[in-house]
């Protein structure tokens, strides 16, 4: 039987169909003008989403991919059309998301001339991927579609880059399909030390202070059960990180609050008393140790990571364990003995109180004065009943979100850990809603953060995608404000906004809006938000020199959190 003869870009389509693509974010130009031309005849094999700009193609890929644990993908341009893409693709790097990014370039024959729109896209992008490769002819459409998909979402997860030549997408090929299940070097699952799991269970079962951190690489490996097991059966108290808070759900009895900065007191301070320190998916961020030399030198230290280079990359670790935590973690809960850490885990309940009468109580019952960002965040989430997906911005609205909303169910939290981007939280947003659209997704950023991809809501307006956006509104770029106030004198530089009228723009694009002022309002306005069918921007004006706390100052020892 004949082999059919298709084009590069058609190419390109079979085999993103065969990848079990439903979803592309793009944004066309004269370097990608043929594939998205192919794209025209299979409008009904996947979603065609046009964003406003190709930064928001990449975060609505991120978003994609968190939230459904697929890969995402997103298809430009070259020249401008790719370098745009480059904050997305490093936030991606950091964050271990899986996305495919694919780009046009000039073709072959002017490859090296300085022609209109070239760039080294593969050149920039090696660097901040986990693997970046350039077509040049339509016979490896194919191979390296499969290739890249398969290395961006096994393993620990991450974005990948294909540089598609204009003569490789319009030029003809017999096409057949390629499986890539293996890469020489690549092994994306190493097996797990049996030496080094029995070490760590005769170390956790000899603890008296155990305690776990758990990252997103849990989320990532769908090892929520796992951990619960484990950590019922050991009795350990579990802190997440900012990106693995709905690993674990909010309310179980074993779970402590998050690490970090601007985590919770009392796993903080814990972090220096315990005697065994158990990471599971984590990196040890220095948002999360603070300073290194000071960082849990107590403790015995296990660290489990599909990652080798994680490993004593930050913390001198005892046990290294590595390979994937959905198969690392039964492997250790079979040799643990049954744990009883009751007087451990109370330990944490009187950091609580201490938090909770200083910082928790005020943040949620103000009583009087302006509206608070925390107030919001938990009114909204217990409006969905803790169900919903919580997306980020960057800044003040990042944390007071990810620390008051509540989480019951995996994957539910998206927001921008290692880069931290501003203008992250509204395309993503977007991502998350369409590959989920049976969960409720509610996008918290700041004015500043709206800002940076506001044009993303015209994306939202063509595609009627139902996100809740809840702008928090204090006129500054809070988050440097309060660095500004706590350790550069006040001094306000380049932090005051003037802000737009974000209820006509709204309007603008279609929109229904709400502006919040007074506290008696929220209740009603959350309600209509989440009533209403279609998207929905609630405009909330809250206190303009509120602060995040409490805080770890920069360089300081973990467990010393400052309150005010």
């Amino acid at each position: 039987m004949d082999k059919e003869i298709i084009s590069g870009g058609e190419a390109l389509m079979r085999s993103l169909i065969k990848e079990g693509v439903d979803t592309v974010f793009g944004y066309p130009g004269g370097s990608i003008m043929p594939v998205f031309d192919a794209m025209y005849d299979h409008r009904e094999d996947f979603r065609q989403v046009l964003v406003r700009h190709e930064q928001g193609a990449v975060h609505a890929a991120q978003g994609y991919a968190r939230s459904s644990g697929k890969v995402g993908l997103c298809i430009v341009t070259s020249g401008p059309g790719a370098t745009n893409t480059l904050t997305g693709i490093s936030d991606a790097m950091l964050d271990s998301t899986p996305i495919v990014v694919i780009a046009g370039q000039v073709g072959t024959t002017v490859l090296g001339t300085d022609a209109f729109q070239e760039i080294d896209f593969v050149g920039i992008t090696q660097p901040i991927t986990k693997w970046s490769y350039q077509i040049r002819r339509p016979e490896d459409v194919a191979w390296a579609v499969a290739r890249a998909f398969y290395i961006a979402g096994t393993g620990r997860p991450g974005p990948v880059v294909l540089d598609f030549t204009k003569n490789a997408q319009t030029a003809m090929v017999e096409y057949e399909t390629a499986i890539v299940d293996c890469v020489r070097s690549y092994i994306p699952y190493p097996k797990p030390s049996a030496t080094a799991i029995e070490e760590a269970a005769r170390l956790i079962n000899a603890a008296q202070r155990p305690f776990m951190l758990v990252g997103q690489g849990v989320e990532l490996g769908n090892a929520q059960e796992e951990l619960r097991i484990f950590a019922e059966k050991a009795d350990i108290p579990v802190a997440r990180t900012l990106l693995g808070l709905s690993a674990l759900p909010s309310d179980h009895p074993l779970c402590t609050g998050m690490l970090g900065m601007h985590g919770n007191y009392g796993p903080n301070v814990n972090t220096n008393e315990c005697d065994l320190l158990i990471a599971v998916g984590m990196r040890f961020s220095d948002r999360v140790t603070g300073n290194i030399n000071t960082y849990a030198k107590q403790a015995k230290v296990i660290h489990i990571d599909i990652d080798n280079a994680e490993i004593n990359k930050n913390v001198a670790v005892d046990v290294p364990i590595v390979g994937d935590c959905k198969e690392v973690l039964p492997m250790i809960t079979e040799l643990v003995a049954n744990g009883n850490h009751k007087e451990w885990i109370e330990s944490f309940f009187e950091y609580n109180r201490i938090e909770h009468e200083r910082v928790i109580e005020k943040a949620l019952n103000p009583g009087e004065g302006p509206l608070l960002m925390g107030e919001v965040a938990r009114k909204v989430s217990e409006a969905t009943g803790n169900r919903a997906i919580l997306v980020t911005d960057v800044g003040q609205n990042q944390m007071m979100s990810a620390r008051y909303f509540k989480y019951s169910e995996p994957r539910s939290i998206l927001t921008s850990g290692g880069l931290g981007t501003m203008g992250y939280g509204l395309p993503a947003a977007i991502g998350a809603k369409m590959a989920m659209p049976h969960r409720t997704v509610c996008l918290f950023t700041g004015d500043g953060g709206m800002q940076m991809n506001i044009q993303e809501l015209g994306t939202i307006m063509e595609q009627g995608v139902a996100v809740k956006m809840i702008l928090l509104n204090n006129n500054y770029l809070g988050n440097v404000r309060q660095w500004q106030e706590l350790f550069f004198n006040h001094r306000y530089s380049f932090t005051p906004m003037l802000n737009p009228d974000y209820s006509l723009i709204a309007q603008g694009y279609g929109i229904a809006s709400r502006l919040v002022i007074e506290r008696e309002e929220l209740d009603d306005a959350i309600r209509e938000m989440l009533e209403c069918d279609g998207p929905f921007l609630l405009h909330v004006a809250v206190k303009e020199e509120a602060n995040v706390m409490p805080m770890t100052p920069p360089g300081a020892t973990v467990c010393d959190m400052i309150f005010e």
